[in-house]
């Protein structure tokens, strides 16, 4: 049974619009084990027949071990959206609720290679030398999470050095308690500095900027 109902398809459809490059969808997998597993590589599936410009490859996290060490995947399920190269941009938990805007706009910044971030940001990224990871921990009934989530991938996008995962709080139960996660969207960088809420652009790369340091 289909997973997406004719009027979400069409909605995606015309959200999908402005892609201009192929993109894939790298799905991690071990159905025997992961209880969401299957569920997320159908939803990537499916999403791929919306658009002649995606594919999917199915990666198992058990036995590829190249392909998990080249993408730094660390848990499963797991989304990893590559345009033109690589970007950072990655899911953990199944993208459905209102994540699954989340992954249409991924798809889309992954295709278009372009953040749509302002001339001043651009340029206080490309001071960044330093390894910058963005976890943006959501829930699938968040309406708010979307927001954070699709700015931490225009912040990839934009930098060679970031990196940005959507990561569902409720399938990391644990990784979230680590993370004192008790209300979303909350932000961690480099599994250190966290806070709470969507920030506008300015704000975010103020925490981004803080984070990183002291650039050579």
């Amino acid at each position: 049974m289909a997973l997406l109902t004719d009027s979400v398809r069409r909605q995606a459809q015309q959200f999908l619009a402005p892609m201009v490059r192929p993109v894939k969808l790298v799905v991690f997998t071990q159905e025997m084990e992961c209880a969401h597993c299957r569920e997320n590589r159908l939803v990537a599936e499916e999403t791929a027949t919306l658009s002649d410009t995606l594919s999917v490859e199915v990666v198992n996290f058990i036995l590829d071990k190249e392909k998990v060490a080249q993408f730094r995947v660390e848990r499963v399920p797991a989304v990893g959206v590559v345009g033109e190269k690589d970007y950072g941009i990655r899911f953990y938990g199944v993208p459905a609720g209102f994540e699954f805007t989340s992954l249409l706009g991924a798809i889309v910044l992954a295709s278009t290679g372009d953040s749509g971030l302002k001339p001043e940001t651009r340029a206080k990224l490309a001071a960044i030398a330093q390894p910058v990871d963005l976890s943006v921990f959501v829930t699938l009934t968040c309406p708010y999470c979307p927001m954070q989530v699709g700015m931490a991938h225009r912040f990839a996008v934009e930098s060679e050095h970031i990196t940005a995962a959507a990561i569902d709080a409720a399938e990391f139960v644990p990784l979230a308690q680590l993370h004192s996660v008790m209300a979303v969207p909350k932000t961690v960088i480099n599994r250190q500095h966290q806070f709470e809420g969507v920030l506008p652009e300015e704000k975010l790369l103020e925490e981004v900027l803080r984070a990183a340091g002291p650039q050579g």
